[in-house]
């Protein structure tokens, strides 16, 4: 059953990374420990009144899964209500909304296990695949890792010393590939975008494509859509592929506020915390927006389709889904849509967040 469940936090400490990102860390009470459990490569959505606004975000957990640390990173964006807050005004002792850890893009560690990860990251895309590598290198002793990571300078890389402390602990099991974009280290094939060219050419030399048994890639949605297919020229299936979006492009600030009461041709109804509700909606409104009017206690967090906190299964009608850059496969084949996507195409239907 899906449920709504917000907690206030106290925050433990706000650590500078570079100049425009910081590490959250959060008091979790003895109570809440088993909600707050995570996989690694897990999110969490985090909720504040900003400016009057009720905004919120999700951003990926960065901390060994193994110690328990509610920890994320936050790195500002230009026009970012939520992080220029975060960075900028947020202090140790302030209260924060967080709903318990979520997501697929994770692994669960088998101490049995001895696999070959692989992993693409650019910029904040390091976040959860900091949590995923070192929660696995320690938990499962025969596995091992191989990281590229981009970024545009050395002083722009989040988690710098935390990501060259794991190969300092691990120089055997993981090797890490460091690209900058606006630096020149003296070997060429180091130096730029992680374009399809440059990755083509790492996995002709110094990364075994075909030898890594899972694929992990985080970051802009270009980047990822363009590792997918390389990847997929070499030959990696799709399954053995896992990505996660951090953003798709510029998002209207004005998306985020749920529009004011409005009558339209389509029966919604909808369905959470064993209560359904009934209203109508225009057909160009999102489901999310719609709902959102009768029922401000929904899930959501990002409104771009890259979250799935807003997901719900439809039971009954029609919708199509603007962009969708977090179902996979086998839950659209179930049913499930993302609701902030989803515009009716049928005069009546139904969603349940419940399952």
């Amino acid at each position: 059953m899906t449920t709504v469940e917000f907690h206030p936090l106290r925050v433990a400490a706000v650590e500078p990374l570079t100049d425009d990102a910081v590490a959250v860390t959060f008091d979790v009470p003895d109570d809440l420990a088993p909600r707050f459990r995570y996989l690694p490569g897990q999110h969490v959505t985090l909720r504040a009144e900003i400016d009057g606004r009720d905004v919120r975000r999700s951003y990926s957990v960065c901390a060994n899964a193994n110690s328990g640390t509610l920890r994320v990173g936050v790195k500002r964006l230009p026009g970012g209500v939520f992080s220029t807050w975060v960075t900028e005004k947020l202090q140790p002792g302030d209260m924060v909304e967080v709903m318990p850890p979520v997501g697929e893009f994770t692994i669960t560690p088998d101490p049995q296990r001895s696999r070959h990860y692989g992993a693409i990251a650019a910029g904040s895309g390091i976040t959860p695949v900091l949590s995923l590598m070192s929660t696995t290198l320690e938990s499962e002793p025969r596995s091992r890792w191989t990281l590229i990571f981009g970024n545009r300078r050395a002083d722009s890389i989040m988690f710098f010393d935390e990501v060259q402390g794991l190969k300092d602990k691990y120089p055997d099991r993981l090797h890490l590939i460091h690209v900058l974009s606006r630096e020149y280290p003296d070997i060429d094939l180091y130096a730029g975008r992680i374009d399809a060219d440059r990755l083509e050419r790492f996995f002709g030399t110094v990364v075994p494509a075909d030898r890594i048994d899972e694929w992990f890639l985080c970051g802009p949605y270009g980047m990822v859509q363009t590792a997918r297919e390389v990847l997929a020229r070499r030959g990696v299936p799709p399954e053995d592929i896992h990505d996660e979006l951090f953003f798709a492009g510029p998002v209207d600030p004005s998306t985020l506020i749920a529009p004011e009461e409005a009558e339209g041709s389509v029966s919604l109804r909808v369905k959470l915390g064993g209560r359904t509700t009934e209203t109508r909606m225009d057909p160009e409104m999102s489901v999310l927006d719609a709902a959102l009017r009768v029922r401000s206690e929904l899930p959501f967090s990002c409104k771009g389709g890259m979250c799935a906190s807003c997901k719900a299964r439809l039971v009954t009608g029609d919708v199509e889904m603007t962009k969708n850059y977090a179902l996979v496969e086998s839950e659209l084949q179930a049913g499930y849509i993302l609701t902030c996507q989803a515009h009716p195409t049928s005069d009546e239907i139904s969603v349940d967040y419940d399952v």
